[in-house]
């Protein structure tokens, strides 16, 4: 990320458009005779531009819902539909979707610099985007482990070389899973702010997060609870 990049996302704000319908989705899982309904009717939006935070224990169907909204699992019931009209396609181009999962998913084979380089790879983009993927390197502290491999850094630096691969592109949508949760203090503020900035672009951000922090730069805070969505107050900054 550039300084010119920086500058021009803070002067632009929100854009607010519609880019996401979640109507009514439901997802049940069976563990042995038992089912677990995972979602229950689940109904939200997410508009361009806008940070949402998802709040939820262990088990209450975080995770599901970033699954379901990635394309990664089916639900059972209701529909996923893009602002362009049309439904959740099993993949999405990067540029269009991208996700920072709790696992990471970093290839073990490519360096720190490759890893972020993917999405351009896969988009077939000549030559890439240099200066885009330097930018992204210095701002999160990697340009000096861009040729390690992910196995030589540590976890913290794992997750943003993570993050700078999902948002090299300006998805539309990024979906987040705990994206602060292996940085301190200070890494976390950077790792927000960038979040902050690619919103500022345009990007609808959708954050599972128990961050303080990372609430009060919400627009709006979701709760989920066995499967069903309510609405928090959003925190104040």
């Amino acid at each position: 990320m550039s300084e010119v990049e920086e500058r021009t996302a803070m002067d632009r704000g929100p854009l607010a458009q519609p880019l996401l319908e979640v109507r009514n989705v439901s997802k049940t899982f069976r563990r042995g005779p038992e089912e677990v309904h995972a979602l229950r009717d689940v109904t939200l939006s997410l508009a361009a531009g806008e940070i949402v935070a998802l709040l939820g224990p262990s088990g209450s169907g975080k995770s599901t819902l970033l699954a379901v909204l990635a394309g990664w699992e089916r639900p059972d019931a209701g529909a996923i539909t893009w602002s362009d009209g049309g439904p959740l396609p099993v993949a999405r181009p990067w540029a269009d979707l991208a996700i920072l999962p709790q696992t990471l998913g970093l290839l073990e084979e490519l360096s720190v610099r490759e890893n972020v380089e993917l999405p351009l790879r896969l988009a077939g983009v000549p030559g890439g985007n240099h200066e885009r993927v330097e930018g992204f390197l210095r701002y999160l502290g990697l340009d000096h482990l861009a040729d390690r491999m992910p196995s030589e850094i540590s976890i913290g630096e794992q997750q943003r070389t993570a993050l700078a691969r999902a948002l090299l592109l300006a998805p539309r949508l990024f979906l987040a899973d705990e994206p602060i949760g292996h940085q301190d203090d200070s890494w976390a503020k950077v790792v927000l702010r960038t979040m902050k900035l690619a919103a500022r672009m345009g990007t609808a951000c959708l954050i599972a997060t128990h961050n303080q922090e990372a609430l009060r730069i919400a627009d709006g805070v979701l709760s989920i609870r066995d499967g069903a969505i309510s609405r928090e107050p959003r925190l104040s900054s």
